[in-house]
């Protein structure tokens, strides 16, 4: 089971991020085509990967982009004024759904994707039974790092060449 709590001090710091002077940020639309851009160079990889370039964030157009700023929780994480990550989440039903999740693909490797994964998971609001996500069939460190941190395999469909990842959640008495 996930522990969910607040974590005072990320939002809008930074604080804890793995990569020195990076600043966590709400995302807004004047960001969309700088995510657009770091969108294609993260997914360019996990297309290869999968062995398919029909992947909705290959696709995804400016206007798209700023759409999904409006409707999902979005943070940018940016260093000396460069994005060099993001994250989006949102409610669906009982879940929270975590999408998005990319890192410049220079910094990969430093812990920037878990910390904005624990920093979306933290945000989900109360009465989320679990959270949800999903990743390419063939993107095996995807895979492996979501498994270390609590998600399992489900036999849920998935779009695409992806597959399904979910884990409970229970919330911490704080």
């Amino acid at each position: 089971m996930a522990e969910i709590g607040n974590h005072p001090g990320m939002a809008d710091t930074g604080q804890g991020c793995p990569i020195d002077a990076a600043r966590l940020e709400r995302a807004t639309p004047d960001d969309a085509a700088e995510l657009m851009v770091l969108q294609r160079c993260c997914w360019v990889d996990e297309a290869i990967a999968n062995e398919t370039f029909d992947v909705p964030a290959l696709r995804e157009t400016l206007d798209e982009v700023t759409s999904w700023i409006a409707s999902w929780d979005t943070w940018v994480v940016r260093l000396d004024g460069r994005l060099i990550g993001a994250v989006r989440a949102r409610r669906a039903g009982t879940d929270w759904e975590i999408g998005r999740l990319m890192v410049a693909p220079d910094l990969a490797g430093r812990g920037l994707g878990r910390w904005l994964l624990a920093h979306a998971e933290s945000a989900a609001p109360d009465g989320v039974e679990a959270i949800s996500l999903y990743t390419g069939k063939q993107s095996l460190r995807n895979i492996a790092m979501y498994q270390r941190a609590g998600f399992e395999l489900t036999d849920d469909p998935a779009p695409h060449s992806a597959v399904s990842l979910r884990k409970p959640v229970s919330r911490s008495s704080a």
